[in-house]
């Protein structure tokens, strides 16, 4: 079974730039990212949680969205009082392969990272999205 990766990023204490935080190897046991997340609520503070949410390139929802979306309600269980937003993640992977490049990360680190470098970009849409909004 592939080993399946979570990316986890979170602001400044102004909410006003992202940072990768880590990346949480769960093969597939949500019990794993949610104690993880409990950690992280708890340390960091976090009064909003927000989910990527992984549409297909033409807007349409695939299979991953239905497994996303059935995580998000058991975050929305599990943390009841903080606020879980969704956004659309097309194109962070893509966007955090070409930072890797760039910044030309050692193809064996990649992997590591790449998921905390796509919820980063996430994390940086969700804050655009809201100071938009002001």
């Amino acid at each position: 079974m592939e080993a399946v990766e979570f990316g986890v990023a979170i602001t400044d204490p102004l909410g006003i730039t992202a940072q990768g935080l880590e990346t949480i190897s769960h093969n597939n046991n949500d019990k794993i990212v949610l104690a993880r997340i409990a950690e992280i609520i708890e340390k960091y503070d976090v009064n909003t949680i927000v989910l990527g949410i992984p549409l297909n390139m033409d807007g349409t929802r695939g299979k991953r969205v239905e497994i996303t979306e059935k995580f998000m309600h058991k975050l929305k269980c599990k943390f009841n009082k903080i606020k879980i937003e969704k956004i659309d993640e097309r194109l962070t992977t893509v966007q955090a392969h070409k930072t890797m490049n760039f910044l030309d990360v050692n193809k064996k680190n990649k992997k590591n990272i790449v998921d905390t470098i796509a919820a980063q970009y996430i994390l940086e849409s969700y804050i655009n999205k809201i100071s938009k909004k002001d």
